[in-house]
């Protein structure tokens, strides 16, 4: 008899019939969602619509309402929740948030990195490093410093309260990686790191028997990372198997249906009203019920919309023949160059990308293009005709006071359009996936999603003709991307943009400014997946070149070393019985540490002995690897 075996599922989160509302806002209602082990699912929807709240309670940080609502955690699934503006201790050292735990192997490596902060305390070295023998702590060890120096994490001892809102998401990260939980609550993991963290966030997050509930708006990690996409609209969730390209086929096909259906409904209500405009006496139960029927059919269809394609027309001001000029530029802060020498002459349409680590002087370079911040060395020329928009990574301060439309209409009351035509500032909002309603609404109201989208048109509404954008898709939404995407394309003037969002330049830019550090820009002609290939092709080629070098090395060594002399034999001989009685030395002492009447004296003694032991140890551990490679 043959029997198959079938895997069961694991639910390790499930919300049931969860609802939640601000005031009259209501975000979601009656909703459910199970979550199975080893699922990746990312949520996406428009900014204000609720994700980072759906988030907060599936995550048990807000409460769930409706009757009967539920959020269930298997308990065995150790959860880990990143939320946009984590929550620390200003007083606490980086080492201390990261390693805050009770298990003894984190208690051990959080020792032993302190002593290592303040090398002065030998003794309490000595007795960390014991702990960490006793404990093994030192694969956990190692993961913890890889961790720090992928996510650039570098001054353990450094205070929270002094670390920036990106520095502070990136410590959170590491916090929720270096403990390994099994089922992940991601909001915005990608905000605040550098291309290379994104692609090993991405590595990391795509290992099999990780379970993770995220919003991003990283498409990439959508594409790569994800297997089911949820889509949030309207309150109510649709699922979707298969990662972001699955996602738009299967969203497309659903919108195809619900128009369908909407027609049929409305040509149904327009019968029904028919009727009850012919029957106005005819008050049957049998009649009643037809009229109830038909108030509810006349809901569903007036609340039935259709997302709006951003369709921008606006007519940017003609550009010069000289646009914009760097001569020679160059700029340092405390001795540390962060441009050096860079020339560059724009042209008509240029779409440029910008790209580098972390701190590297992105942000400082566009200001100085813009001639907000004069070169130490160079000049800046910029043409008559040329007029910027500026969009920077602090945003503006909007006047909370104000409603959405008088912010627009502050700047202007209208701009131009192709062929003479003009579009009203509540025009530009409706096309800004802002309704008549919501541009009523104060702009203390709206999601930080929401004020990025507005500062973005306030931008556009200048009518410029050269753009400058410095991490425009912080905090917007998927459908706001592809909006502003569509635009950049069709935009007339020029384009220069500072981005960690791959696909983004990848759809953009024709060619990219890379900081490659010391001041040095490389201008690199292709999109970022064209750079990051040759990046790779050129690691690999450097790894086989350092491969054939140390063969070389190795080789040479062997034809004139072909084997020890007698008395390197002997000397290999006699280090290999030192190493053994070093050993035997350290095993004796370790096993005194579990004496219970010790005293802290002798604690410190011990402590010494073995530090002595362990360095002579490695120092002749280190001549034996020496002469073995001799033999």
């Amino acid at each position: 008899m043959h029997f198959q075996y079938l895997q069961q599922t694991v639910i390790y989160l499930e919300l049931e019939n969860v609802s939640k509302s601000y005031g009259e806002k209501i975000l979601f209602e009656s909703i459910s969602l199970p979550l199975n082990k080893n699922n990746k699912v990312a949520l996406v929807a428009k900014n204000g619509t609720g994700k980072t709240t759906l988030l907060r309670v599936a995550a048990g940080v807000d409460l769930p309402e409706g009757v009967g609502s539920r959020v269930y955690v298997h308990r065995d699934a150790r959860l880990a929740y990143l939320s946009q503006d984590p929550d620390f201790d200003p007083q606490q050292t980086v080492i201390d948030a990261v390693l805050d735990g009770d298990s003894p192997v984190v208690r051990a490596t959080r020792r032993y990195e302190r002593a290592l902060i303040l090398p002065d305390m030998e003794a309490d070295l000595q007795a960390a490093l014991v702990e960490m023998d006793d404990h093994k702590a030192w694969d956990f060890e190692a993961r913890v410093k890889e961790v720090l120096s992928k996510l650039k994490i570098n001054r353990f001892d450094q205070k929270i309260g002094s670390l920036s809102g990106g520095q502070r998401k990136r410590l959170a990260l590491a916090q929720i990686i270096i403990h390994e939980p099994d089922l992940l609550i991601l909001d915005e993991p990608t905000n605040h790191l550098d291309l290379d963290m994104i692609e090993w966030l991405e590595e990391y997050l795509s290992q099999p028997g990780l379970t993770l509930l995220m919003v991003t708006h990283d498409r990439y990690f959508l594409e790569r990372v994800c297997d089911h996409i949820i889509e949030l609209e309207h309150g109510k969730l649709y699922r979707y198997s298969g990662n972001y390209t699955a996602f738009l086929e299967k969203k497309a096909i659903r919108q195809e249906t619900g128009q369908s259906e909407w027609e049929k409904d409305r040509k149904l209500l327009k019968r029904e009203l028919e009727w009850v405009n012919r029957s106005p006496q005819a008050r049957t139960t049998k009649a009643k019920s037809r009229i109830d029927a038909a108030d509810l059919l006349r809901e569903k269809v007036e609340n039935h919309t259709v997302d709006k394609d951003l369709q921008i027309e606006i007519k940017g001001q003609r550009l010069g023949k000289k646009i914009l000029e760097a001569h020679h530029i160059g700029k340092a802060y405390d001795g540390i160059p962060i441009v050096e020498g860079f020339t560059y002459k724009f042209s008509q349409g240029e779409r440029v990308g910008i790209v580098g680590p972390n701190g590297v002087g992105k942000s400082t370079f566009l200001k100085m293009l813009l001639q907000e911040i004069r070169p130490d060395a160079g000049k800046v020329v910029v043409g008559g005709n040329t007029v910027f928009g500026y969009y920077g990574q602090e945003g503006i301060q909007l006047a909370q006071d104000k409603r959405v439309i008088d912010v627009i209409r502050d700047i202007a009351e209208f701009i131009p359009l192709e062929k003479g035509q003009k579009l009203t500032a509540a025009q530009l909002l409706e096309r800004f996936l802002f309704s008549r309603a919501q541009q009523q609404v104060f702009v203390s109201q709206l999601s930080g999603g929401e004020r990025r989208r507005l500062y973005l048109l306030t931008i556009l509404m200048t009518n410029p003709n050269f753009l400058v954008l410095d991490e425009p898709t912080n905090d917007l939404d998927i459908l706001t991307l592809n909006v502003l995407e569509d635009f950049l394309l069709e935009f007339p003037g020029c384009v220069l943009i500072v981005s960690h969002d791959r696909y983004f330049l990848d759809k953009l830019v024709d060619h990219l400014f890379i900081f490659e550090g010391k001041g040095h820009i490389r201008d690199f002609l292709g999109d970022y997946s064209d750079y990051r290939e040759l990046q790779k092709q050129q690691e690999r080629e450097q790894r086989r070149q350092e491969r054939s070098e140390q063969q070389q090395r190795k080789t040479e060594a062997v034809r004139l070393q072909p084997g020890l002399n007698p008395e390197q034999k002997k000397e290999l001989k006699r280090i290999e019985k030192q190493i053994a009685e070093l050993e035997r030395q350290k095993q004796e002492i370790s096993l005194q540490f579990e004496q219970p009447d010790l005293t802290a004296d002798r604690i410190t003694d011990l402590s010494k002995q073995l530090g002595k032991l362990q360095e002579e140890l490695e120092s002749k551990e280190l001549r034996w690897m020496e002469l073995a490679e001799l033999d």
